[in-house]
């Protein structure tokens, strides 16, 4: 084994751990919780996966830009929220039942939603976008599916045992996830740094700010959801963005380097919006006088 496959599979490993943490303390009602609000389910699919592909298309229509950022914010607009999001949005006040169903609806959706976008936009652009469902769904079960369900079955099983190990596991998970991820970004640091100069940056910091636009205004008026909806609209897999992309397009630089960007735009500007939906959400909870 390789120094990028062994990278490769830790990402892979802290990604399934962090996902299986959540199902150490979540239940069955908390996964089915968008099923039994189905206007907000509706507004949830509309801003994530309708919405967001307009919008990378009119930024490609309306910007100069290379076709690596082309076609990674195609990509990114066509892969559904990161199974890390949760933890994210639980930190700016979000409602974590909400986060947990709209990940894992948004997952299961995109195994038949993803392959039709992707159909969709490849006939506007006259160029393939193809996705095998196969292949969406090989990621969704083993990401997120399985070790959800296997983290939910433990809790269901020995639920104090599943309360103790939620936080360590969690904890490993983002150090293996950070101890993967630094390689990456030194490596793609100086091409990221290219990307800077050509309209690339102005573009993904312009999908990003209307994603969290978009998101706060089609969910509820609770603010909790509306936190959740923000993130999850503006976040995007970058694992099925990036396979999405080099099923498509093997031989087109820079587009591991232009989603790479991407991530690190997206966490930076997730930071004064999870601060100030922290403030938002510690106001509503406060008591009147």
């Amino acid at each position: 084994m390789n120094t990028q496959s062994l990278i490769l599979h830790c990402l892979q490993a802290s990604i399934i751990g962090t996902v299986f943490s959540y199902g150490l303390q979540a239940t069955l009602s908390d996964a089915l919780f968008l099923l039994r609000h189905p206007g907000l389910l509706l507004r949830s699919v509309l801003a994530i996966f309708i919405v967001m592909p307009v919008v990378a298309i009119l930024i490609v229509e309306i910007f100069a830009l290379t076709r690596a950022t082309e076609i990674a914010l195609v990509v990114l607009a066509l892969a559904p929220i990161p199974p890390l999001l949760p933890k994210k949005e639980s930190k700016a006040g979000a409602e974590g039942t909400y986060a947990l169903g709209l990940m894992v609806v948004m997952g299961l959706l995109a195994i038949i939603v993803v392959p039709l976008l992707s159909w969709l936009l490849g006939a506007y652009f006259d160029r393939d976008f193809a996705m095998p469902p196969q292949s969406i769904a090989k990621i969704i079960v083993v990401m997120i599916v399985l070790p959800l369900l296997a983290g939910m079955a433990v809790r269901a099983i020995a639920r104090a045992m599943a309360t103790k190990l939620a936080r360590p596991i969690a904890l490993a998970s983002m150090v293996l996830l950070l101890g993967a991820a630094a390689p990456i970004l030194y490596t793609a640091v100086p091409i990221v740094v290219n990307l800077l100069h050509n309209g690339t940056l102005l573009a993904i910091v312009a999908f990003i700010v209307i994603g969290l636009v978009v998101g706060q205004l089609l969910a509820d008026p609770v603010p909790q959801r509306q936190t959740v909806l923000a993130l999850s609209t503006a976040s995007r897999h970058p694992a099925i963005a990036l396979a999405i992309a080099k099923t498509n397009f093997p031989d087109e630089p820079f587009l591991a380097a232009t989603i790479v960007l991407y991530l690190l735009v997206v966490t930076v500007l997730a930071i004064p919006y999870i601060n100030w939906r922290r403030r938002v959400a510690s106001r509503a909870s406060a008591p009147t006088g």
